[in-house]
């Protein structure tokens, strides 16, 4: 089953780096105040998303991203539109 990896950024200007499995309606949620960390923050716009084959794989790569700590990076890959070099 298809999963994403995506990143938002919030109303004060911090990325929010999530995954899940239905994109369409997680983005909702966030953008509709219905997500708790997020609903801080509104408006959020999807600046990322990627598509993996499987759940754990995404997972993984939110963990990875979420590691990081680098707001230049994750600016980078919003700029690419690719993780590819750092995974």
């Amino acid at each position: 089953m298809s999963s994403w990896v995506y990143i938002l950024e919030l109303s004060n200007g911090n990325h929010y780096i999530g995954s899940t499995r239905n994109i369409e309606q997680r983005i909702f949620d966030h953008q509709h105040g219905k997500s708790g960390y997020t609903s801080k923050y509104l408006p959020v716009e999807l600046k990322y998303s990627c598509e993996f084959k499987d759940y754990s794989e995404a997972l993984k790569t939110e963990k990875y991203l979420k590691n990081i700590k680098n707001k230049k990076v994750i600016e980078s890959i919003i700029n690419s539109q690719s993780i590819n070099i750092y995974r």
